[in-house]
């Protein structure tokens, strides 16, 4: 359903946008016929999906929380690799901070006794390269999102992008449902207003995410992601009585920290050497200096 909202939606801002004297209808038809890069895009969410329950079908919800942090990590990287990107050692000890500001906030989860047992016949090594895995494709799929995204030669907008990716979406999450014959309330069953809320709200994310990859970058989303998390828990402490623990207290401001770190880090990038003069260059510099002190 959020897919379907997405679909909507960036139909409605692309048939907004269309320039005079074309129709929205045969823009939506070329853009789902150049869906291809989002359609890989679908597919490694997909897999993710299906890394993820094999994962937490193998180990803890602790362990597979502790690995999660390493998103943070796999961004980065990825961004060094795929984008060409340097980041300055404060930005990189910021971003080691910042996942393990998140290990300590989410304390409970990890060193809870329930939640750190495996669960019964799993297999630890199986679910530890499923969430290594899954882990490795989020940094990836991040910045292969922003690279089409900013680096395309086709220069499609953001909501194009956006249509496309969901409708490449839409069929791996059929598949999903046909293969697990719609749960316990069947196909279709199970709705409610709470549960639209929570699909309007997801497609709501999804969007927002893609804008502040779009306006900003994948690291900034990852560090808006880790902000949001110390912000949810305070206010299902506040509001539904959730843990906040001391360590969980220190552990926020030094999530908060990390981020102001990175964020208003102004180390200057580093001068690149020039490339040595050629020969018969320097021995013409050399003469020209030779005669000037001459003078």
């Amino acid at each position: 359903m959020g897919e379907l909202i997405k679909i909507a939606y960036s139909s409605f801002k692309i048939a907004a946008n269309v320039s005079p004297g074309e129709k929205a209808v045969p823009r939506l038809q070329y853009l789902l016929r150049r869906s291809g890069k989002m359609a890989v895009l679908a597919c490694i969410y997909g897999a993710m999906n299906i890394l993820s329950f094999v994962a937490l079908r193998n180990i803890s919800a602790g362990m597979f929380t502790i690995f999660a942090q390493l998103k943070i990590l796999t961004t980065a990287t990825c961004s060094t690799v795929m984008l060409g990107r340097s980041y300055s050692m404060t930005k990189w000890r910021a971003l080691i901070s910042l996942m393990m500001g998140v290990l300590l906030f989410s304390e409970p989860i990890w060193n809870n006794s329930e939640r750190s047992k495996s669960p019964e016949g799993g297999n630890v090594v199986l679910g530890t390269m499923a969430v290594l895995t899954e882990v490795t494709l989020s940094g990836f799929a991040s910045i292969y999102f922003e690279k089409v995204i900013k680096t395309d030669p086709e220069q499609l907008g953001i909501w194009e992008r956006n249509y496309q990716l969901a409708f490449g979406s839409v069929p791996i999450y059929l598949m999903f449902m046909m293969y697990d014959g719609g749960g316990d309330v069947g196909f279709g069953g199970g709705w409610s207003i709470v549960a639209m809320m929570l699909a309007i709200l997801g497609a709501a994310g999804g969007l927002l995410v893609a804008l502040s990859i779009k306006h900003g970058d994948s690291i900034l989303k990852t560090l808006a992601t880790t902000g949001a998390i110390v912000f949810s828990a305070s206010l299902d402490h506040l509001v539904l009585g959730g843990p906040l623990t001391s360590i969980m207290m220190i552990a926020g401001v030094q999530v908060v920290l990390s981020i102001c770190n990175y964020t208003f880090d102004q180390t200057p990038a580093e001068p690149s050497l020039s490339a040595p003069s050629p020969p018969a260059q320097r021995d013409e510099e050399m003469q020209k200096l030779n005669s000037g002190n001459k003078k």
